[in-house]
């Protein structure tokens, strides 16, 4: 466990000093700039779960940065923070293990003795997920407003 423990610390480090610097916001404003639907919205949250999995190796991180960075946005397109909460695990925790160096994959891994890219053609709910919560905001099933918004309707 010492590998895994260790690759855990490791990406907190490296989610930190990403937000100090401001690498991540700076990465985020550019697909916002384009999200102007709610499906758009997600597909950007989506994307950015994706990338922090890839790049931070770390399935927390996926999860804590887009949602302190995606929180402002839900909330301008009046939409309730339970849309992100659900995006944030269709995608952040649900592709992790399909990452061999994320801390999910490097777990599951040795402990199956299979390689992620063995496993990963299988992994039908861990691939599906991320691609039903992008129909799902184009198509506004599920998608619940805020609550500033149904008091006003």
């Amino acid at each position: 466990m010492l590998m895994t423990v260790g690759l855990v610390v490791n990406a907190m480090a490296f989610g930190g000093a990403m937000r100090i610097t401001g690498l991540l916001e700076r990465l985020v404003e550019a697909a916002l700039r384009r999200a102007k639907s709610t499906g758009d919205l997600i597909v950007a949250t989506v994307g950015t779960c994706i990338g922090t999995n890839v790049l931070a190796a770390d399935q927390y991180l996926s999860l804590v940065i887009p949602g302190q960075m995606f929180v402002k946005s839900y909330e301008n397109h009046d939409l309730s923070t339970l849309n992100l909460a659900r995006t944030l695990e269709d995608s952040g925790t649900l592709t992790s293990a399909l990452v061999p160096w994320n801390t999910c994959g490097a777990y599951m891994s040795a402990t199956l003795g299979v390689s992620t890219f063995m496993y990963a053609p299988f992994a039908f709910f861990n691939i599906l997920c991320p691609i039903i919560a992008i129909i799902y905001g184009y198509a506004s099933i599920g998608i619940a407003k805020s609550e500033l918004q149904l008091a006003k309707g």
